[in-house]
């Protein structure tokens, strides 16, 4: 048996044993007594995705960043490539250019870009910042400006009506706050404190703020989307039942502080790309396909042999 297949056996003989257990009384997980994912499987998940997929290009820049800025922090992870190596090594002087991380993004323009990513694709929704950039180089251009002109510069993104209210909403909010467009004081605040400030913005939700947290400000965050939230219920990880807010607060209780960015990063990217594992509801028969060669799938049937062998006869 290999040893990402021990792995498997193992956490799941931890859940059966768990579930018999007293949960803990703890106000900030909604599914105490759903002791999945454990440490185990969530290491085991991204190592198979890592192989399958490798480390998804798009999220690269932001990767190499948060190795560069706490080089030691994770050094649980597979290298960048998937070859499941040594954690790969931060070296100022070799290629911020070429990696996209000598010009860090301002925090301001995190959050803008994740706000236009709603509802779009990753292509048209870069298309939309980079044009609204282009028409408006500053942030308090944009402020200034009707709101025609911004829903003009963002349509390509889809929804510019929605879209464009809530960046000039929040950009009015932010002035009348703080006194200046700028979001960087935010570095230097807790998590929680995060999730406050924006908290005041109208339109910014809990996986906009999460995917800031992540991406923008280097946090250990776990943003759960459409994809990540399919997959959880297909392979056990969160109930059939689990909303998002109530996903997102299991799987940040559950899963490790080191795996959480490569791990939503794998699964955001498999779940566009397989459709096996990512099939709506429990009574749904899944494709006999290509896709039967996806390595989640026997994580759906392991779960399902366990729920059955664990059911009074």
């Amino acid at each position: 048996m290999g040893g990402s297949q021990k792995r498997k056996q193992e956490s799941l003989s931890f859940w059966k044993e768990s579930a018999a257990k007293s949960a803990r009384n703890d106000d900030d997980e909604p599914y105490p007594s759903h002791p999945r994912p454990t440490p185990e499987e969530c290491r085991s998940v991204r190592d198979d995705l890592l192989a399958l997929h490798g480390f998804p290009q798009q999220f690269d820049k932001y990767r190499r960043l948060r190795l560069r800025l706490a080089p030691l922090s994770h050094a649980s992870s597979p290298a960048i490539d998937g070859g499941g190596g040594p954690p790969v090594e931060s070296d100022p002087s070799d290629g911020d250019d070429k990696h996209g991380l000598s010009q860090r993004e301002s925090v301001l323009d995190g959050l803008v870009s994740v706000v236009l990513s709603q509802n779009t694709t990753d292509v048209n929704s870069q298309r939309a910042f980079t044009s609204l950039k282009s028409a408006f180089p500053a942030w308090e251009d944009v402020l200034a400006a009707d709101s025609k002109s911004v829903e003009d510069a963002i349509r390509c993104g889809g929804l510019a009506v929605t879209k464009a209210s809530c960046i000039k909403k929040m950009l009015s909010c932010l002035l009348e706050r703080k006194g200046k467009l700028c979001l960087e004081y935010l570095r230097d605040l807790s998590v929680d404190e995060v999730k406050t400030e924006l908290s005041h913005f109208k339109g910014i939700g809990p996986k906009t703020v999460a995917c800031v947290l992540m991406f923008h400000l280097q946090r250990d965050d776990f943003p759960v989307d459409t994809h990540v939230i399919q997959i959880g219920k297909a392979i056990g990880w969160v109930p059939a039942v689990a909303d998002r807010k109530k996903a997102y607060l299991h799987l940040n209780r559950r899963i490790p502080d080191e795996l959480k960015f490569d791990l939503n990063c794998l699964l955001f990217t498999h779940g566009k790309l397989c459709h096996a594992c990512t099939l709506k509801g429990t009574n749904q028969k899944r494709k006999e396909s290509h896709e039967s060669s996806c390595p989640l799938l026997t994580y759906c049937v392991d779960v399902q042999h366990v729920l059955q062998s664990s059911s009074p006869n």
